[in-house]
C-alpha cells in the first residue's frame, strides 16, 4: 500500500487533534469553554485533509504496517552490551539487562515501542508547547506551564530522587531516542500510526524532561479550592458558607480582615491544568486509591498480602505502563507511568508497596497589591517590590509567534492579575524533587523497613499513604509527601505582605507512619490519616471514610470467623459494590412516612449492592441525584445567592453531608415543621427521579438497571479523524459500582459514564512472588492493531486478573515474544 500520512501541520511539531491528557486539579467544567473551542478548531483543521473512504481504507492497514517489532532482534546504537525482553502473553515486557545503564536504556525502548505516542503528548504538555499545533486558544495553558517549571538547583533536584538519578534518566531517554531514530531512519518502518495520523513527529528527548512539574500539579493542593472558598465567603459570608463545607478536623475559616476577597473564583485560574489533562473530554479530578496491608498472622500462606488499586482519570491507552526490571542491584516489577524510569508501585525480592493520595495541602495563593503607579511592582513589608520578569517566546500555530513576559513575586508565579492585584502561587513543585514518582528510583531498591524509611522520606510529590509488606513477615504504612509548615489554615487566599510565610517542611518522620500495628493490617482510601489534634495545619479536606470503612471491616469479619485471607479474598474486595451510603439511606427512608410506601419494598429490601443488573441501584443514585439537585436550589433560594454554582455545589457534596442535611433538617430549607417539610421533599424527589429513570429508561420499571445508565467508555484522542474511531475506541460497557464503593467507578461531571476509577490493580504475595496477581486496562500497548491493545479489557471489566510472573521460570513459562537489544 502507499504510505499512509494524516495532515501534516506546518511549523514547529506539535500534538494531534484529539488527545488523551488525563485529569485534572479543577472541576471539569470550569473549562469546559475552553476545551469545546479547541475541539472545534482541531476538527476544522483536521476534517478536509482526506475524504472519509480513504481513510476509512487507509488506516486499518497503516496500523499494523506500523507496529513495534517485539521479536527478533534490534540494532539500538548507546546499548553497551545485549539486553533481552521477554513479552508474556499479557503483554507485560521483562527486561533483562547486563548493567544499570543498558536496563534503563531499554526501558525507554520498550516503553517508546507501547506508548511513544502518549509519551510525546504529556512530554509537550509539559513543556508549554501545545499553541504550536492548537494555535491561540492554548497559549495560557502554555505560558502557565512553563511559569510552573522547575527553575532551581539542578543537582539538588537529581540528587533528590536518588544519587544515580541523572545516569538513569539519560539512559533511559537515551533509549527512547535510539528508537525513534530506528523508526524515522532511512529503511526504517516509520512512525507509529498516531503520528501518520496527527502529522507531527517526536522531538528528540532529555533528561530534563521527566521533571515534569505539571503532572505533579494535578495531584497537589489545594489553590482552587482556596478560591472556591473564597468565593462563598464573599458571597455568602462566614456561617452561610462553612455549610458548603465539611473540614476535617472542624475549622472556622480564618480570612484576613484586609483582605477583599470579593472576585475571586477558580475560574481566575482555569487555564492551569496538569500535564495529564485531558483535553476533549474535561473530567472533575478524583485522586483516589484504595490500598491495604496484611499480616501473615490473617493469611493463609502466614505470610503477608499487599492489595493496591490506584484510582486515575479511566484513559486510552491506559494511564500505568508494566513493566519487569532485572539487572544487577535491581529486580523490579509493577507499574508507572511510561514516560518515567523505574516503577512506581509493585515489589522487588524483598518488598511490596503500593499507594494512595494523602491530601496535604502543597499549595497556596497570595493576593499581591500591585503599584498603581507600575503594576510591575508589589506591595511588600518593606515597601514596593519589582517582580521579576523573564520573556519566553511561543511558537503559535496560525500567527505569529508571541514573546510573553512570566512574571515571579517573592512567593511565586503570577497566574492571574488585574492590573490592581495578582495570585501567586507558592507551591512545592518549585523545590527540588518534586517530579512526580521519581523517587521510586529508590524505593525500588530498598530491601527492609530501614532502607524502605530512608527511601520515602525522598517522596515529595504526590503526596502519598504508602503501604509495605516484606518477605521476613513486616507490615507497614507512611504518609509521605513534601508538607509546608504554615501558621493559618491555608483554606483561603492571603495577602502577599503579612505574616503568611512557610517556616520549612514536617520532616518524613513525624507523617504518620505504622510499623506491624496490632491490627494486624493497614488500610487506607484518601481518608483523614492524621490524628487528632496533630501539631501540624496538614490539610482539611479529605475522601469520605466509605470505602476505607468497607475494607476494614471485611477485613475485620475474617478475624472474627478465624477465616484466613488469600489472594482470591483480595481480588473480591478489590472489586466489591457494596454501597455504605445506599444502605444509610435505606435507614433513613424507613424513618419517614416514605416507609409504606409499597413501590419502595423492593428498594427498602435491597442488599446495596451497586452491580450492573440492579433496578434498585439505579433508583439509588438517580434519587439522590435528584436530592442533591433539590438542595442546592433550596440553598440558592434561601440565601439569594446569584451564583448558581454556589447553590449548585450540593451536586458535589458526599452523601454523609446530605444524609447529616436530612437527618436533622432546619427549618430554614423545610418551614417550622422541619421533619414533615423533610418528609415532603422525600416524596418530592423520590417522583422526579421517578420520571428521570423513565426518560432514561423508559416507563417499565422491569427494564431498569444502573449497568443501562452507568457505563464506561474508552475514547482515543483521535477518534475524531474519518473511520478513526472504529480502528481505536473501545466500549461501552456496563459497570457496577460508584466512586464511594472499593470498586470506585467515579462519574465523569453531569454524566453517568464513570470517568474514574481502578485502571490498574496488583495483589503481591510476600510468600511467593509467582502468585501475585494484577490488571492493566485496556491494554499495555496504545498502538491500535496490537495484540495488547485490548486484551486485558475483558479481564478488568469482570474483576479478573493474570499472573504477575517473576521468576525466571515463571516469565519463560509466560513468554510469548522475545526481542534482544543489540548495541
Amino acid at each position: 500500500m502507499r504510505n499512509f500520512r494524516g495532515p501534516t501541520f506546518v511549523g514547529a511539531p506539535g500534538v494531534p487533534a484529539r488527545h488523551y491528557l488525563g485529569t485534572m486539579a479543577i472541576p471539569w467544567h470550569y473549562n469546559d469553554l475552553l476545551m469545546e473551542k479547541i475541539r472545534v478548531l482541531i476538527i476544522l483543521i483536521l476534517a478536509c485533509t482526506f475524504s472519509a473512504a480513504e481513510q476509512k481504507a487507509d488506516l486499518s492497514s497503516a496500523a499494523h504496517t506500523a507496529l513495534a517489532r517485539v521479536s527478533g532482534q534490534l540494532r539500538m546504537p548507546g546499548l553497551e552490551q545485549s539486553v533481552s525482553v521477554l513479552r508474556d502473553r499479557w503483554g507485560v515486557a521483562h527486561v533483562y539487562a547486563q548493567t544499570q545503564h543498558d536496563l534503563f536504556f531499554a526501558q525507554g525502548v520498550v516503553a517508546a515501542q507501547d506508548r511513544l505516542f502518549q509519551m510525546e503528548l504529556w512530554k509537550r504538555a509539559g513543556q508549554g508547547r501545545l499553541a504550536e499545533i492548537l494555535g491561540p486558544s492554548a497559549l495560557a495553558r502554555d505560558v502557565n506551564a512553563r511559569a510552573l517549571r522547575y527553575r532551581g538547583d539542578m543537582t539538588a533536584e537529581y540528587e533528590s530522587y536518588s544519587p544515580d538519578a541523572r545516569a538513569i534518566l539519560t539512559a533511559f531517554t537515551d533509549g527512547i531516542n535510539a528508537y525513534v531514530n530506528s523508526l524515522t531512519a532511512p529503511g526504517g518502518p516509520g512512525l507509529p500510526v498516531e503520528f501518520q495520523i496527527a502529522g507531527f513527529s517526536p522531538d528528540t528527548w532529555h533528561p530534563e524532561d521527566c521533571l515534569n512539574r505539571m503532572a505533579a500539579f494535578s495531584m497537589t493542593g489545594n489553590a482552587f479550592s482556596e478560591l472556591e472558598h473564597a468565593q462563598a465567603l464573599a458571597e455568602l459570608g462566614p456561617q452561610t458558607a462553612a455549610k458548603l463545607f465539611d473540614f476535617d478536623p472542624a475549622v472556622k475559616f480564618d480570612p484576613d480582615l484586609r483582605l477583599d476577597l470579593a472576585g475571586l473564583s477558580p475560574e481566575l485560574l482555569q487555564n492551569v491544568v496538569g500535564s495529564d489533562h485531558r483535553i476533549e473530554f474535561p473530567t472533575r479530578a478524583l485522586q483516589e486509591s484504595n490500598n491495604w496491608t496484611i499480616s501473615g498472622a490473617l493469611t493463609a500462606s502466614g505470610k503477608p498480602l499487599l492489595a493496591n488499586d490506584p484510582h486515575r482519570v479511566i484513559a486510552l491507552p491506559s494511564l500505568r505502563y508494566m513493566i519487569h526490571l532485572v539487572a544487577p542491584g535491581w529486580n523490579v516489577i509493577g507499574a508507572g507511568e511510561p514516560g518515567l524510569p523505574g516503577v512506581a508501585l509493585g515489589h522487588n525480592e524483598h518488598i511490596a508497596w503500593g499507594f494512595t493520595i494523602f491530601g496535604l495541602d502543597q499549595q497556596d495563593l497570595y493576593v499581591e497589591e500591585l503599584n498603581p503607579a507600575n503594576p510591575l511592582e508589589y506591595k511588600t513589608e518593606d515597601g514596593w517590590k519589582k517582580m521579576e520578569v523573564l520573556k519566553e517566546k511561543f511558537l503559535i500555530k496560525g500567527s505569529a509567534a508571541a514573546d510573553v513576559e512570566l512574571k515571579f513575586t517573592r512567593h511565586g508565579p503570577v497566574l492571574w492579575n488585574d492590573g490592581k492585584r495578582a495570585l501567586a502561587l507558592r507551591w512545592v513543585g518549585s523545590e527540588a524533587g518534586t517530579a512526580g514518582y521519581l523517587a521510586s528510583l529508590a524505593v525500588d531498591r530498598a530491601e527492609n523497613w530501614r532502607q524502605f524509611e530512608s527511601a520515602v522520606a525522598r517522596w515529595k510529590v504526590p503526596s502519598e499513604n504508602i503501604v509495605y509488606a516484606d518477605d521476613a513477615g513486616n507490615i507497614g504504612e507512611h504518609s509521605v509527601g513534601l508538607a509546608p509548615r504554615r501558621n493559618w489554615t491555608g483554606l483561603l487566599p492571603v495577602p502577599g505582605s503579612g505574616n503568611y510565610n512557610w517556616k520549612g517542611f514536617i520532616p518524613a518522620s513525624e507523617l504518620p507512619h505504622f510499623f506491624n500495628p496490632k491490627e494486624g493490617f493497614v488500610a487506607t482510601a484518601n481518608h483523614k490519616m492524621i490524628p487528632d489534634n496533630y501539631a501540624y495545619k496538614v490539610g482539611y479536606e479529605w475522601a469520605p471514610p466509605y470505602r476505607v470503612s468497607r475494607i476494614k471491616s471485611v477485613i475485620e469479619s475474617s478475624k472474627q470467623e478465624r477465616r484466613k485471607l488469600t489472594v482470591a479474598d483480595m481480588e473480591s474486595l478489590q472489586n466489591d459494590v457494596m454501597s455504605i451510603p445506599a444502605l444509610d439511606f435505606q435507614k433513613l427512608v424507613r424513618s419517614t412516612t416514605l416507609k409504606d410506601d409499597v413501590a419502595l419494598s423492593s428498594f427498602l429490601r435491597w442488599d446495596g449492592r451497586l452491580t450492573r443488573e440492579s433496578s434498585d441501584a439505579a433508583l439509588f443514585e438517580v434519587w439522590n441525584q435528584q436530592i442533591r439537585l433539590a438542595l442546592g436550589k433550596l440553598f440558592a433560594k434561601e440565601y439569594e445567592s446569584h451564583l448558581q454554582n454556589l447553590g449548585g455545589r450540593y451536586d458535589d457534596l458526599p452523601p454523609d453531608s446530605v444524609l447529616r442535611m436530612l437527618t436533622h433538617p432546619e427549618k430554614d430549607f423545610f418551614g417550622n415543621d422541619a421533619i414533615s417539610g423533610r418528609d415532603r421533599f422525600f416524596a418530592e424527589t423520590l417522583q422526579s427521579a421517578r420520571s428521570e429513570l423513565e426518560k432514561l429508561m423508559g416507563a417499565d420499571m422491569s427494564h431498569w438497571s444502573w449497568g443501562k445508565l452507568h457505563t464506561v467508555n474508552f475514547r482515543h484522542g483521535l477518534e475524531q479523524q474519518p473511520g478513526a474511531k472504529n480502528l481505536f475506541d473501545l466500549g461501552p460497557l456496563a459497570r457496577p459500582g460508584d466512586e464511594y464503593s472499593v470498586n470506585a467507578t467515579g462519574m465523569s461531571g453531569d454524566s453517568w459514564e464513570q470517568g474514574s476509577g481502578a485502571s490498574y490493580r496488583e495483589i503481591l504475595d510476600t510468600n511467593d512472588w509467582d502468585q501475585s496477581v494484577a490488571v492493566n486496562t485496556p491494554g499495555q500497548s496504545g498502538q491500535p492493531g496490537s495484540a495488547h491493545y485490548s486484551d486485558l479489557l475483558s479481564l478488568w471489566d469482570t474483576g479478573e486478573y493474570f499472573p504477575l510472573a517473576y521468576s525466571t521460570k515463571a516469565v519463560e513459562a509466560a513468554t510469548q515474544d522475545r526481542l534482544t537489544l543489540l548495541p
